[in-house]
Order: structure tokens, then sequence, then C-alpha cells
């Protein structure tokens, strides 16, 4: 898939040393961007932030802007219409990667996933050696991790599409569908990242496809994942549908795949 080319990026060509770029994708979240900056900084001061602005019509673009331009930690990427949260992180990724980055981040704007675990997460990814992983996810559905202001129904939607995917898919992990994930460089660089069309929940399932069938090891490290005070969710029924329809497309491929003896790679499935 081609994606539009980002305009008017107050971005310089090279960056401040820096390990860990943050991305976070903007459509309407100027009541929480300040905050949720704020926060990654407060928890790892040397992280760069890459904000990827959708066309907000509330200003979260212009606020972003003025956060940039007085702070060099921040930079800014203009994008000219509503493009989609898997779009937004693929060109983030690609910024970071051009860059030198050696860990790139999805986090959400709207405070949910809480910058304070970034340390820990981004440590594992970095430890180096063989039992590295190349992606750890930041996790709602394993122990130690939570949800908080939650309504039943929204539990189990997402405890219901894991469930689904991790059976489908012969995945043993339990957040597939998680939004907060540190990935190591090398991991993405490996990728075909312009073959990526999958949005939302299932961007996060393709992504955690990828990572494994390219030979890496996938973590998952609890969280206490809250939900929005302010703004609008951009959750949809139309998300979810595409998300269950992939992964039973994914699901019937790979399972035609192994039966004519090809497999993707050596993690992705469970052995009987």
């Amino acid at each position: 898939m081609h994606y539009p080319r980002a305009v008017n990026a107050s971005i310089p060509d090279a960056v401040a040393p820096a390990t860990a770029l943050v991305i976070v994708p903007t459509y309407d979240e100027i009541d929480n961007l300040s905050s949720i900056v704020a926060r990654v900084h407060a928890a790892v001061p040397t992280a760069h932030v890459l904000v990827v602005d959708d066309g907000s019509p509330d200003g979260t673009g212009d606020l972003a802007e003025r956060m940039a331009a007085s702070d060099d930690r921040v930079h800014v990427l203009h994008r000219t219409g509503k493009l989609g949260l898997g779009s937004a992180y693929v060109t983030g990724f690609r910024w970071g990667l051009e860059r030198g980055y050696e860990v790139l981040v999805e986090m959400d704007a709207d405070g949910s996933h809480p910058p304070e675990a970034l340390p820990a997460m981004i440590d594992r990814v970095l430890a180096g050696g063989p039992g590295a992983p190349a992606l750890v996810i930041g996790s709602r559905w394993v122990p130690g991790g939570s949800v908080v202001d939650w309504p039943v129904s929204r539990q189990v939607l997402s405890r219901g599409g894991n469930l689904y995917a991790r059976l489908a898919l012969g995945l043993r992990i339990k957040d597939v569908t998680a939004g907060f994930r540190v990935y190591r460089r090398a991991a993405l660089a490996a990728m075909d990242l312009t073959s990526i069309d999958s949005k939302g929940y299932c961007f996060q399932v393709d992504m955690t496809l990828r990572t494994l069938d390219g030979g890496g090891s996938v973590e998952e490290h609890p969280i206490e994942f809250r939900e929005r005070e302010l703004g609008e969710s951009k959750m949809s029924r139309a998300i979810v549908v595409e998300a269950m329809g992939r992964v039973t497309v994914w699901a019937v491929q790979r399972r035609l795949g192994s039966l004519l003896g090809r497999r993707p790679g050596p993690d992705w499935v469970v052995e009987d």
C-alpha cells in the first residue's frame, strides 16, 4: 500500500542522540497531548516523541508544533487527512528507521497506555543476547495486567477478540490486539512496511505475526490500562469486523501453508 507523503514537518534531517522514539498518532487529541508527552519525558527523559497528526480540526497539530518549538525532543509530522492508525505508525516507523533510533514505540495519545511502564519495556528490548525480545507488548491480560474504567462489554469484546486470534492463529500471546508496544529496530527494518494495509486491532495482529515470522520473539509486560478521560474513542464496529475477518483469512492461509509444508516461522504457532 502506498502511503501519502507527510507535509509541513518540523523535523531536522538529523536528531540529537537518542535511543527511543515514541510514536504518537493524533486526531483531535488537543486535551491529552501535553499530558502524555510530559509523562513520557518524566519516565524516559532522553526519549524523542514523534507526533503524527492527521489534520486534526481541533488544533492538535498546532499544539504539537508549539511543543516542538520549545523542546527538541518533540517532532511533528502533519498529514493531509484522517488516514488511519496503522498508516500513522508505518509513517512513524519509516521516519524513525531513517534516523537511526534503536527502539520504536507505539503509544496512544489518550493516556490509556502508561508511559511509566516504558523503562522496563525498553530495557527488555535493549537487553541484547539471544533471549532479548524483538517486541515487548504492554499487556492487559497477563498476570499483573488490568483495565480500569472499562465496562464489562468492552472487556468481553477485548478478551473474546484476543481469544479468537490466539486460537485461530496458534499464538501464545494473551493480548495480541494491544497497541502499546516497543519494537527493536532490526525487527521493523526487516519488514516490508509498504505491504501493510491493516488498521486498528487488525494492524496489531498483523505486526505481531510479521515480527514472529521474521524470527523475532515477543514478550508481554503487564500494564494497567485506563479508559480515556478526555476526548472520544476512535474504535468502531467496522474496525472490529475488519480484524475478525482478516484473522480468519490469515488463519486459513497459514493452515493451508502448513499442510503444504510452508511454515512462516519457528515461533508463531503452538506445537501440538
